[in-house]
């Protein structure tokens, strides 16, 4: 396809099994070269030490950011018992270590369950967090004490899939600000013996998860074929959850120039507005009984 044509008509998803050593910008730098569309941007940040589900959007799906970066992860994650770090993870020094680990597997469990639900969490001092203008880990590597606020997120389920101390394997499913670095190292404080995160990858992104992904390999291998655009997902899937309303033809027309459709008795929220052929057509809040235009993608 001529690459002025794909610039103007291409939107859409592409989910990709971010490799261990490239940050998350990286992977986008990739994917606009390759599709020659500038207009790309990912949705949740993954450490360059991390790996798993990077959910890329292209072309005009880019204004679903917001929403889409708002979903809920899910992570693998192997932490260290017996060491603390001061970054929480093994990007940084280790500042104590070899600490005695007399923790047994149910011990582990029991306190991990007690992590489950709407917690408090403060971030790590090495994070990207904005404090007075700068960023944490900009004062933190300056020497100064850097001291963050605790933020409410949601952690709705934690499981132990390995355990062979002193590292353990868990599966973390959690919401979307969640740093699981810091978790690991409240675990250790807790546990009194120090931990912290040695291993990352994400293996679910709000509706994505690794069987969507494709490996950066491949997908550099699809843009010297020119065959990439059979790994992208329709925009409208990065929202299958979300309520949706499939127009007909005369809705259709008038939520695509920006205008209400009635609303039936219950509807509220919002949804996704589909086209009669399945294309996302807008999304839609239900205001004084209609349905109304908040974004509109499809505008030919």
């Amino acid at each position: 396809m001529d690459r002025d044509v794909v610039k103007n008509v291409v939107s859409g998803v592409l989910v990709v099994d971010k490799p261990v050593g490239l940050t998350s910008h990286d992977v986008v730098q990739i994917i606009r070269r390759g599709t020659g569309i500038r207009r790309a941007g990912h949705t949740g940040t993954l450490d360059p030490r991390a790996s798993g589900v990077l959910v890329v959007l292209v072309g005009p799906a880019v204004r679903l950011s917001e929403y889409v970066s708002a979903t809920d992860k899910r992570y693998q994650a192997t932490i260290r018992l017996g060491a603390r770090s001061e970054t929480f993870d093994a990007e940084g020094p280790v500042v104590e270590s070899d600490m005695p680990v007399d923790v047994s597997e149910e011990q582990f469990n029991d306190l991990l369950k007690g992590y489950e639900g709407t917690i408090q969490q403060v971030p790590p001092p090495y994070s990207a967090v904005k404090v007075q203008g700068k960023k944490a880990y900009e004062l933190a590597r300056e020497g100064k004490e850097v001291e963050l606020e605790p933020r409410e997120i949601d952690v709705y389920n934690l499981e132990v899939l390995e355990w062979a101390p002193p590292e353990v394997v868990i599966d973390v499913y959690c919401s979307s600000g969640t740093y699981v670095r810091s978790l690991a190292n409240d675990i250790g404080e807790a546990l009194e013996v120090g931990a912290h995160l040695v291993g990352l990858r994400r293996t679910k992104s709000g509706q994505f998860t690794l069987r969507d992904a494709i490996s950066l390999r491949r997908l550099r291998d699809a843009f010297e074929t020119g065959s990439w655009a059979q790994h992208l997902i329709p925009a409208a899937e990065a929202l299958s959850d979300w309520k949706t309303i499939e127009l007909d033809g005369e809705q259709f027309e008038t939520v695509k120039n920006g205008n209400p459709i009635p609303a039936e008795s219950g509807d509220e929220g919002w949804a996704r507005a589909l086209s009669p052929e399945g294309d996302l057509v807008a999304l839609v809040e239900v205001d004084n009984d209609e349905w109304r235009p908040r974004k509109v993608f499809f505008t030919t």
